[in-house]
Formats: C-alpha cells, sequence, structure tokens
C-alpha cells in the first residue's frame, strides 16, 4: 500500500505538467523557422516582426496574468492552499463528489479509511464503502438520496465488524452536504468515527441498567410522583405488593389516588418553601389491584425549586404487614396511624388561632389547598366563609380556656359547594406547642344537598296542594257563574241592554278560569291531552305568533335540530310554554335584543355531561330558550317556579306564568333548568323524554279538537246528574232540561243509588261530579258495576283525569268521558250528546 506523507490527499483539480503540449510548442517553433525559408526576403523580413510581436503579446499577456494572481509558475495548483492544507489534515474523512458521483477530492483520512489509493480514480465512494447489513445499506441510500435532491443529511452505521477490520465492530456518523464551485454543485461527505463515544454510553447504560435492576429487587419498595400526583416510576418489588404490572400501568398514567386511596391527599398537601427539601415518615395503607389494603411506612421525600413548586418525589416503601414489628408498642403506633389516615372524618390538630397543626388524609382531601400555603396562613378559618367564621373561632376560644362541651357547628367551605359538621374537642396532654384543640369535621354536602331538595320539594307539594284544593274549589264557582251567563244570554237578544253586561260577566268568568287553570297547572292537576308530536312543528307553528308579541325592539332566531326525535305532548299547552317564555324574555329585553329558539337530540350519554340534579340520564328532545335580556341572580333563580312570585311592578304580573311552564313540562315527564348571569342574559332548557311511537300511533291521525259537532243539540231519556255543589247542579239540570232531556238530581253518591233504586230502569246516563261527599263519583261508578248497571257515563271536575282515573278498574279506565270544570251550557250538552252518540 502506498504510504502517503502527512496532510496530503488527492485532488483531481491538481494538474502535472505535460510532455505532449511541450512537444506541440516545439514544433511550432520548428515550422516557423522552417515556413521562413521558402518565403522572399522582403516577406520573411515581415515574417519575423510578426512572431516577435506575436509572442512579445503572449509575454504580456502572461506577465498580467501572473500579477493578478490569474498564473502561478508552480508545477501543481496553489489555489485556496490554507483552505487544502486544513482539509487534508482534518480528523475526520471528508470526500467531495461531483453531481454524477465522480470522486473531486479524498482527504488522507477518507483514503485511509478506504483502504488507500494511488490515484482519486481509485478511491471508492460512501456507497461502495459502507456495504454489508440491510440497516446499513438502507442508511447509506437515504445519504445518497438526500445528496440526489441536493439536502443535508445525517446518519449513524454501526459496522461489525469495523472497516480497517481490527476492531469487531464501529460506530460510524455520516454526514452529508451540498457546496457550489466554479458555478456546479458538489457533494461534501464527512466521517466520523464516533466508537469510543457508543461504547461509553453503552457501559454508562449498563452500570445504570444494573442500578436499576438492584433498586427494583430492593426487599423495599419504591416509587416516585410529580407534582400532579402520577406515578413517574415504581420498582418491581412494590408493583409486587400491589399486584400492578409496571409496563402496562405506568403508561397508562397510574395516579397517587390509585394506589393510596384517600393517602394521596396527604402526599399531595404536603407543602415546602423554594429550595427546601422535606423528608415525612407516614403510616397509610396502600390499595392493592384487587382493592385489598397494604399497611406501608413510607418516607417520603419532596425537594422544592426555586419557584416554590414541588419536583418529583422520592418515597421508599416499608411493607408493614409482613409482620417485622416484635415490639408491641411499635404495633400499636402503626396501628393507630392506619386508622387515624384511613377515617372517613376530617381530623387535625389546631392553635387559638386556626392555624393548622398536624392532620390526617380525610382533612387533606377536604383541606388540600389551604395545606399547601407555606406563608404562615395554612388556617382552617381561611378554608370556610366568612359568615361561618365567628361560630368557630368562638368555638376555639372556649376551648382554649378549659372548656370541653362544645355544640357542633355547621360549616360551608369557601367555594360554596361543599359543607360540614365541625365538632370541636380540646388537646388533653398539649405536648405539641401552642395547639388547643382538636377539630373533627365530617362532610354534609350530600346530606345538605338532600335536605334542601326534601324541603323544596315539601313546599312545592304543600303549595300544590294548596293551588289544586282552591282551584276544585273556584272551578265550581266560576261553572256556575258561566252556566247561569249562558242561559241569562239564550233569554237576551243582542240588543237588549243587559246582553253586554251578561257578556263582560262571562269574558271575566272565562279570564278566572284561564288563571285557574295554570294553578291546576303548577300543581300538576290540569287534564292535558298528550299526543306523538315533531317539537321542531310545535315551535315553527307557534313563531308567527311570538314575532307579533316580542315587537320590532326584539329579534327572534329559531334554530332547528335535524332528525328530531318525536315526543308526547299536549300540543296546546306546550305552545303556552313557548308563549310564556318567549313573553318574560321580553320582559327582561326592555331595551331590545335577542331570543333565540332552540331544538336538539341529546343522548344518554349527552344528559350526563349537563351535570343538572334530578336530571337522569336518557335520551331527551331538548328546548331552549335564550334572551341577551337583564338576567338573574341567585336568589331570584331560586324562587322562579314558585307561584305567585315575580319581579315586576305591581299589575303586570300574576307570578303564575313559570309555575304553569313547571307544572306543564313535569306532568308531560319533563324536566326544566334555568342558567343565568346578570347583564348577559337567560337560557331556560326544557327535556323532554323522547317517545318510541307504536305503529298505531305513527299512522293515527290527529284529530282537532275544535272539529264542529252535530248542530241538534236536542235529546231525550232520563239523566242522573250527582253534584254536591247546589248551584252547579241547578244550572246543570235546567240546561239539560231544556234541551228535552228528563233529570234526576242527587247530591252525593249515596243519594244517587237511592235515585237508581227507585228509576233505575228509566236511566240512561249518569252525568257525576268526582269530588263528593260520602260517596265520590269513581266509587259511585263501582258500586253501579256492582248492581249491574252499565249506565253511559259522563265525569265532570275541577281535577285532572289522571287524578281520579287511578281509582277506577283498569278494564273500566276507558268507559267513561271527563268534562273538565269550569264548563259552559253548550259544553254540557255537547258532551250528554256525543256519549249519547
Amino acid at each position: 500500500m502506498r504510504d502517503f506523507p502527512i496532510n496530503e490527499g488527492i485532488d483531481r483539480n491538481e494538474r502535472q505538467g505535460s510532455a505532449l503540449l511541450l512537444l506541440l510548442l516545439a514544433l511550432m517553433l520548428v515550422g516557423s523557422l522552417v515556413a521562413s525559408f521558402y518565403i522572399s526576403d522582403e516577406g520573411r523580413a515581415h515574417f519575423f516582426l510578426w512572431f516577435l510581436a506575436a509572442f512579445a503579446a503572449l509575454g504580456l499577456l502572461g506577465l498580467f496574468l501572473l500579477a493578478i494572481g490569474g498564473l502561478q509558475l508552480s508545477g501543481k495548483s496553489a489555489r485556496n492552499d490554507l483552505t487544502k492544507l486544513i482539509a487534508d489534515g482534518a480528523n475526520e474523512a471528508i470526500l467531495v463528489t461531483d453531481t454524477e458521483g465522480k470522486v473531486r477530492y479524498a482527504n488522507q483520512q477518507y483514503v485511509l479509511l478506504a483502504g488507500g489509493a494511488q490515484d482519486v480514480g481509485l478511491v471508492r465512494p460512501v456507497e461502495r464503502l459502507f456495504t454489508g447489513a440491510s440497516d446499513v445499506s438502507e442508511a447509506v441510500y437515504r445519504l445518497a438520496q438526500a445528496a440526489r435532491e441536493r439536502r443535508t443529511a445525517t446518519e449513524e452505521i454501526r459496522m461489525a465488524p469495523a472497516l480497517d477490520g481490527q476492531a469487531s465492530v464501529a460506530w460510524y456518523r455520516i454526514r452529508v452536504r451540498q457546496i457550489q464551485r466554479a458555478g456546479r454543485h458538489e457533494t461534501v461527505w464527512t466521517i466520523n468515527d464516533v466508537t469510543l463515544d457508543r461504547k461509553g454510553e453503552e457501559g454508562a447504560v449498563q452500570e445504570l441498567q444494573n442500578a436499576v435492576n438492584f433498586l427494583d429487587h430492593a426487599p423495599a419498595g419504591f416509587f416516585s410522583s410529580d407534582a400532579a400526583g402520577k406515578i413517574v416510576y415504581m420498582n418491581a418489588t412494590l408493583s409486587g405488593w400491589l399486584d400492578h404490572d409496571i409496563a402496562q400501568h405506568l403508561g397508562g398514567g397510574m395516579t397517587l389516588e390509585q394506589i393510596a386511596a384517600t393517602g394521596a391527599a396527604l402526599l399531595e398537601s404536603k407543602a415546602g418553601s423554594a429550595g427546601q427539601v422535606k423528608t415525612e415518615i407516614l403510616d397509610i395503607d396502600l390499595r392493592k389491584r384487587g382493592g385489598q389494603a397494604l399497611p406501608v411506612r413510607l418516607f417520603h421525600r419532596v425537594s422544592y425549586g426555586h419557584d416554590g413548586q414541588p419536583g418529583p418525589s422520592r418515597t421508599i416503601v416499608l411493607n408493614r404487614s409482613q409482620g417485622d414489628d416484635t415490639s408491641d408498642a411499635r404495633a400499636a403506633e402503626v396501628r393507630f396511624a392506619r386508622f387515624f389516615h384511613n377515617t372517613p372524618m376530617a381530623i387535625a390538630t389546631v392553635n387559638k388561632a386556626g392555624q393548622i397543626g398536624q392532620s390526617n388524609a380525610s382533612f387533606a382531601r377536604m383541606f388540600g389547598d389551604t395545606l399547601k400555603k407555606v406563608d404562615g396562613t395554612a388556617s382552617i378559618c381561611a378554608s370556610i366563609v366568612e359568615k361561618d367564621r365567628d361560630a368557630l373561632t368562638a368555638a376555639l376560644a372556649t376551648v382554649a380556656d378549659g372548656q370541653a362541651d362544645i355544640a357542633p357547628i355547621d360549616l360551608t367551605l369557601v367555594d360554596g359547594a361543599r359543607s360540614a359538621r365541625a365538632f370541636v374537642t380540646p388537646v388533653a396532654d398539649k405536648q405539641n406547642g401552642d395547639e388547643v384543640a382538636i377539630v373533627y369535621l365530617l362532610e354534609t354536602t350530600e346530606q345538605r344537598a338532600l335536605q334542601e331538595q326534601f324541603t323544596q320539594a315539601q313546599k312545592m307539594q304543600a303549595v300544590g296542594q294548596l293551588a289544586g284544593g282552591v282551584a276544585h274549589d273556584f272551578n265550581n264557582v266560576l261553572t256556575a257563574i258561566i252556566g247561569y251567563s249562558d242561559l241569562l244570554l239564550a233569554s237576551h237578544r243582542p240588543t237588549d241592554p243587559s246582553f253586554q253586561d251578561i257578556m263582560q260577566i262571562k269574558q271575566n268568568a272565562n279570564r278566572a278560569a284561564s288563571l285557574v287553570r295554570q294553578l291546576l297547572a303548577f300543581s300538576r292537576r290540569q287534564t292535558l291531552r298528550p299526543q306523538v308530536i315533531q317539537l321542531n312543528d310545535s315551535v315553527s307553528d307557534v313563531q308567527m305568533l311570538l314575532k307579533r308579541l316580542l315587537g320590532e325592539k326584539v329579534e327572534l332566531d329559531a334554530k332547528y335540530g335535524r332528525d328530531l326525535w318525536p315526543i308526547k305532548a299536549d300540543v296546546n299547552q306546550f305552545e303556552q310554554v313557548v308563549v310564556n317564555l318567549a313573553v318574560n324574555a321580553r320582559d327582561a329585553m326592555p331595551q331590545g335584543g335577542k331570543l333565540t329558539l332552540r331544538t336538539s337530540n341529546v343522548t344518554d350519554t349527552q344528559s350526563t355531561a349537563y351535570n343538572y340534579k334530578g336530571l337522569s340520564p336518557a335520551d331527551y328532545v331538548l328546548f331552549e330558550v335564550s334572551d341577551t335580556g337583564t338576567g338573574m341572580s341567585q336568589e331570584v333563580m331560586e324562587k322562579i317556579f314558585e307561584p305567585f312570585f315575580t319581579t315586576k311592578d305591581v299589575g303586570k304580573g300574576t307570578g303564575l306564568g313559570l309555575s304553569m311552564v313547571f307544572g306543564i313540562i313535569k306532568q308531560s315527564g319533563g324536566f326544566i333548568f334555568c342558567d343565568s348571569t346578570i347583564g348577559k342574559g337567560t337560557t331556560f332548557r326544557i327535556f323532554l323524554p323522547r317517545h318510541v311511537p307504536t305503529s298505531a300511533e305513527l299512522q293515527a291521525v290527529v284529530v282537532d279538537d275544535t272539529k264542529t259537532v252535530a248542530r241538534d243539540l236536542t235529546g231525550q231519556g232520563t239523566i242522573l246528574l250527582v253534584e254536591d255543589e247546589e248551584a252547579v247542579r241547578a244550572f246543570g239540570a235546567r240546561a239539560l232540561r231544556s234541551r228535552g232531556y228528563t233529570v234526576l238530581e242527587a247530591s252525593s253518591g249515596v243519594e244517587a243509588l237511592e235515585q237508581v233504586e227507585d228509576h233505575g230502569d228509566e236511566i240512561v246516563m249518569v252525568v257525576s261530579d268526582v269530588v263528593m261527599p260520602e260517596m265520590d263519583g269513581p266509587t259511585l261508578f263501582i258500586e253501579l258495576k256492582k248492581l249491574g248497571r252499565n249506565y253511559q257515563f259522563v265525569f265532570a271536575s275541577g281535577y285532572a283525569e289522571e287524578a281520579f282515573k287511578k281509582n277506577l278498574p283498569e278494564a273500566e279506565q276507558e268507559n267513561f268521558m271527563f268534562l273538565p270544570k269550569p264548563y259552559s251550557l253548550k259544553q254540557l250538552i255537547e258532551a250528554v250528546k256525543q256519549v249519547q252518540g
């Protein structure tokens, strides 16, 4: 192999002197001399003058090129000598190729790496130098592709054996980049031998692996958790104790709460100052994968950064379930610590000012944010609302004076969503500095919420019963007023002076009947006629009416959901719901605004995301009414569904609108909720259960309730009229007799049975009130069936049909007609005529 001098490479650009060029120049001179002999004397003189002038011009040109550096006297090119010396003597191998892949330059290191060569044409390029395993070929191919695309790329290649054959394995880092010279692109390949670095890394990795193996199989458990409570490392010993697969659970984000249960809050609540390192010894229970408890002692060490934020913990775990503690006192201490931290009651020692000393895991879970404070403000008083602090402070002062009989204190935490009952007792030994009391706290959030719901339900039920009772009695009065008005109108002509007065009486009675229906809607005792409807159609039908009600200042925007599920509701009542909500929204936007109606489907999974109390997961059709009005405070929202509650001025509202909406929605099986922000607006959300219609319902034709019945309302036969209100009974009897019927009257069910005993065969129909003394209407119906009297029946009541229907046998629940009170003369006659056929 050729011996290369130091710092010498092979450069195709370095050219030697040419003998052929010298011979050609000599022939030109000899030819010129020979030619001169064949020229005349006069011409020879001119020839030599031109010959010498040409050589003089070439000489001047050579001198000029030599002056500006364009011509060198050396036999080798001396262009850029400094750069070439640096490249020739570089420690890394350097190769330059042209666009066709031909070698233009190779430094000494590359020539040695390639096995030596005497000429640049014999130097092997990188693609031929690095061959072997598939991963090597793939890496070289990627580099060659980058060279063709004129990109910079780097690959690291492992060769076995090494290129020089002196080692079993070697690592090379190859880099390719592009340069541009003399208007052409060339590729520079740089190769570094990084074998020593990789062997050092392998050694470090092996040492680290050995350390991890030692830690994994140590007789004690170990884990590390970050500030967010995520387990970042757990050794094999601890994972075996807890029966966890490390590879499976650490990658999935195992947390402290999964392995420490209630103790997780205790570990996460520890606070420290900037740069501090804290180590605490804790006796708690860890939780195995199957849920079993593992008693352990933790040496929990946390370092805090310069910003005061905790870094990853380093926690040693000693297994206390293996009976290592032979001392009875030590066993009792561990047992007490486990009980202390596992109890569901939060416990802490405090001083007279309420600053917290020792605490258990349940206390850390309840007051974790307070315990993390390191500025001396970790006070239990700072964690409760201001209105409850005086009571707790007074209890601590009382205990500090030596008194022990302290009544429990109900506290609300500062987040407003949680509550607790506190029991304060004095510290018996007072060995821990200024600690004066032990505070036991039992969380009562759920209990208080249930109590408030129960109280509200009782209040609403009581108001509903009152409203329903008042409405029933009032309906009887209105029935008599409306009925006698009809009798008077029948005997007066429109030209009579008293005709308009009677009409005013009837119109005001009908207005009162509308208010009574709102009361019944709130108490859920009105009669609904539910049918399968499409919510979009119902909202669309009432949209034109809403535009007139809202006026020009309020913009109405309706957004209809696609493929809406059917629901089952009373169309008329639901339209009343929409109108009431729209009118309330209009009144909340006195300066104008935007009212948005929105419908959509809500799946059972989506319904849980709303996080409304009482909303059970199911499929619903959602109807939203949103305004951009003044909004409501929390205190107002708690009362908006109560009857007679209103924020409007006197004379501008009855306070029954939203209570009626609430009753209709509840009676339809739905839910209504309200979200409001002062100054931003209010949104009512109505969830109506999805109805899965039967084939018969899908084919049914909805019959208009306003369909005109036969004009001939006269009839014949004997009708038993049972009504405990004398005025209503007198009106009904007079109305029926005026249409040709024979009427038998009874004030109760008992009297009705007596009438049946005397005139049983004459009676063809019974018109009966529902609520009566001695014997009500449904009982009368059942007794007549027992006597074999299958009379046609019409029930009249101020309550809803469903309120008494359940008292009838299931087989008889459709064998009657219901006539809601108050009814007019015409409605009574039409009902009787319809039943009679």
